[in-house]
């Protein structure tokens, strides 16, 4: 008996077209969209720029909705172990491999088009670029080592970079440092997560860190040491000149309010602290982004481009 062969009978809760919206993970893929939007906001000068901002966000969407629901189908054996996902759409046998095959790569595709032909080449290939790191290098390293956190930061701090590159075509430091911000956030987020799902990533076979660090020493180590980075870094929007002190001083309470979580960590050791930092860390982000994006109201220049060191790159 083939695995296309095994179902798993449940009742009819919802609607087919709902496993597979299901499948893109729409709730995560929001922040996606919100820090694409960032980087976008961020770039933009011109009334023109706002133009290319719904092909950017529909293309963004499908790549970030492919890369879902692939890397639900190369997991969804290790979904059906684990307690929490064992009734996603794919282990529960509502839907089949196939589907969600045609699905990952149907959106991946179509959000890719959309951007080479409606944004740029760039902002195109840092999206499949995404998908591909995603599915085909982060998905795997998952079961083989702990440093499948920091791997996967990457193509998870890649969105920001895409809004950029849709209004400019181009790379600059002021792209690399939104890229920085999130690469860095990421870390003590992913780490709260895998604290609070210790077992169940055990069940699943993943390489997790909290389950290499028996004591949870190193893991709760980390995320000082990446809560801690987040304030130069996130001050570099101000040495750039993207924003100024309306950012700078929004930034270094948010980045102290996340370091005394992480710190909790660190005394306390419970799941009750990782859970509070996990919480946090979910306003964090959005709340940094909305901050940059209010400061650069009364601060951006015409001068943006030059004094950030914009890299053109032919569209």
């Amino acid at each position: 008996m083939t695995e296309l062969d095994v179902q798993v009978e449940l009742p009819a809760s919802k609607p087919y077209w709902l496993d597979l919206w299901d499948l893109t993970k729409p709730r995560m893929n929001v922040l996606v969209l919100i820090a694409t939007v960032a980087g976008f906001y961020m770039a933009a000068h011109a009334a023109a720029d706002w133009r290319k901002l719904p092909q950017t966000l529909l293309g963004t969407a499908l790549c970030a909705a492919g890369a879902s629901a692939l890397n639900q189908l190369k997991e969804r054996r290790c979904d059906g172990l684990m307690r929490r996902t064992r009734n996603r759409p794919l282990p529960a046998g509502r839907v089949s491999p196939l589907a969600a095959l045609w699905l990952g790569l149907a959106t991946s595709l179509a959000g890719g088009a959309i951007l080479a032909v409606l944004v740029n080449p760039l902002t195109a290939a840092l999206g499949l670029g995404t998908v591909l790191a995603y599915v085909l290098i982060y998905t795997p390293l998952k079961q083989v080592t702990s440093l499948n956190t920091v791997i996967g930061a990457i193509p998870g701090a890649i969105p920001p970079v895409m809004g950029w590159a849709a209004v400019t075509g181009s790379l600059s430091p002021a792209a690399l440092a939104l890229f920085g911000i999130v690469f860095i956030w990421q870390i003590p987020h992913f780490l709260a997560v895998a604290i609070l799902h210790r077992d169940d990533y055990a069940a699943g076979g993943f390489k997790m860190l909290p389950l290499a660090d028996k004591n949870l020493r190193e893991t709760r180590r980390q995320m000082v040491l990446y809560a801690a980075a987040l304030l130069p870094v996130s001050a570099m929007p101000v040495l750039l000149h993207m924003a100024g002190m309306v950012y700078f001083a929004a930034a270094m309470v948010l980045g102290l309010i996340f370091l005394v979580y992480a710190v909790g960590c660190l005394r306390g050791g419970s799941r009750a602290a990782a859970r509070k930092l996990f919480l946090y860390s979910i306003v964090y982000l959005p709340l940094l982004l909305v901050f940059l994006m209010i400061d650069r109201m009364s601060w951006i220049t015409p001068t943006l481009h030059p004094r950030c060191g914009s890299l053109p790159v032919s569209s």
